[in-house]
């Protein structure tokens, strides 16, 4: 078989730089000299998980209160297993490590309205909120629900929950009532955070009536907060425990974090639905933490000065790994509203005016934007974008055709793949690697991950299970 031609490779000097490629040194030199590559890296991951995920923790720099006693308990039982017993840390203390002027979050819609808060400005929203929680009774495993637009308030509700030690989970707000009611109808939240509507498309979409219906069927909900988004002053007259976000903020300026054991619940996400009711899926902190950073720092190389963007909803899980990026301190690329409108440009424009360095989005939009024959290569500046990262389904061999010929030529093209069920990946991009036509770059670190056929046999370049 002739060996193919990738379509991209980093230069030597690049991959040298990459975090992922400091990390295989220190491995390296501390444990594992035999370690000669990402293959034989990725192996010892897989079979010293014990070494492995603490050396994780300390190289993104996890931040608890209080150590483990033993990183591995029952580590043959699934489920059952038990990492790192005895740490007391917070998933929002991690998020908001930094509070300085640095841009955290910038947020524009489709009419090209912006917003930007600093991190000394996010956590000061996240301290008022919370604030405003902790008054009402919000407590630890508590849960909070958010019927939100990819909005800062999100994040900001998101982050004031969970530094509480409450449970976050977030609806889209295009489901419908039946939608939401299975969904939160099964986790009984005490606090509703929602928008009065949204913008989709170039219409203006009212969200209140949806609102109201649901509120009624929660009998759970003492209080229903509502964000400001297509009215200034949104009426609420009408939705049973309701007040508006300006009016519910209380005067608080510090954050007093929650400590809560590593696998404390933090979200409650949802299968899709399609064989019945959507089943609840809980992630808890400290794993989702822990397996988000090696994502992000290692595999997507984020930095600080990077902008990270992913075109998700509030709804995909995307959004949460996005949000994670809080924790690297890079800035995190907000967009809410239609990617075609007022045309196919449209995302692409914010790329080149906000200096977007990492592109996130699905397989099915970079096969609209071929289709509409734009190629942004040809009107934008995209010379601070690095990385395109795809998933939702597999990318077509065409695609990445397409990324190359018609957005940029020097560039990280990483199909990933994951799921709700571990709000994360099991194959990723990789800073160090090739890019080939119609392949994943790589296995997760730490990922057990293999291909098998109906015998349980691991198989190759043929088609299987995951």
């Amino acid at each position: 078989m002739p060996e193919k031609k990738p379509l991209w490779k980093p230069s030597p000097e690049r991959a040298a730089k990459t975090r992922m490629a400091q990390f295989m040194q220190h491995i390296r030199r501390e444990y594992a000299s035999h370690v000669s590559d990402y293959a034989g890296l990725h192996r010892w991951s897989v079979e010293r998980p014990e070494i492995f995920w603490p050396e994780v923790w300390a190289f993104c720099g996890v931040k608890a209160s209080h150590t483990w006693d033993k990183v591995l308990v029952d580590g043959d039982r699934m489920p059952g297993a038990k990492w790192f017993t005895g740490v007391r840390l917070n998933f929002a203390e991690n998020l908001l490590r930094f509070r300085d002027e640095h841009p955290a979050i910038i947020f524009r819609d489709e009419h090209g309205r912006r917003t930007e808060l600093s991190y000394a400005e996010l956590y000061a929203q996240v301290a008022k909120l919370a604030g405003a929680m902790r008054a009402m009774g919000v407590q630890k495993n508590d849960r909070v629900a958010g019927f939100m637009p990819n909005r800062p308030e999100t994040i900001i509700a998101m982050l004031a929950a969970t530094s509480i030690g409450a449970i976050w989970s977030s609806c889209s707000p295009d489901f419908g009532v039946t939608g939401v009611l299975d969904r939160f109808g099964q986790i009984e939240p005490k606090l509703l955070i929602a928008t009065d509507g949204y913008y989709y498309n170039g219409k203006t979409i009212d969200s209140l009536e949806r609102v109201r219906k649901v509120v009624d069927e929660l009998p759970s909900l003492e209080r229903v907060v509502v964000v400001p988004f297509v009215n200034e002053t949104p009426v609420v007259d009408g939705i049973r425990n309701a007040v508006r976000w300006q009016d519910f903020l209380s005067d608080e300026t510090e954050i007093e974090f929650e400590q809560v054991p590593f696998d404390h619940p933090v979200y409650i996400m949802y299968s899709s639905g399609t064989t019945g009711v959507p089943k609840c899926i809980v992630h808890g902190g400290g794993g989702t933490l822990l397996q988000h950073l090696k994502e992000l720092v290692l595999h997507t190389d984020l930095h600080r000065h990077d902008r990270i963007f992913y075109f998700t909803t509030c709804g995909w899980m995307m959004w949460n790994w996005l949000v994670s990026s809080l924790a690297v301190g890079a800035t995190v690329m907000l967009y809410d509203g239609s990617p075609f409108h007022p045309g196919p440009e449209g995302l692409w424009k914010y790329a080149e005016e906000e200096g977007i360095s990492v592109f996130g989005t699905s397989a099915k939009y970079i096969a609209a934007l071929e289709k509409s024959g734009l190629k942004p290569r040809e009107q934008f500046d995209l010379s601070q974008l690095r990385a395109i990262l795809s998933t939702g389904s597999p990318l077509l061999p065409e695609s990445f055709d397409y990324v190359y010929r018609d957005i940029k030529e020097d560039l990280q093209l990483s199909s990933i793949s994951g799921g709700t069920d571990i709000i994360s990946c099991f194959a990723l991009g990789n800073p160090m690697l090739p890019v080939y036509k119609g392949e994943l770059q790589c296995r997760g670190l730490g990922m057990a991950v293999d291909v098998f056929d109906e015998n349980g046999h691991p198989v190759r370049e043929t088609k299987g299970e995951l």
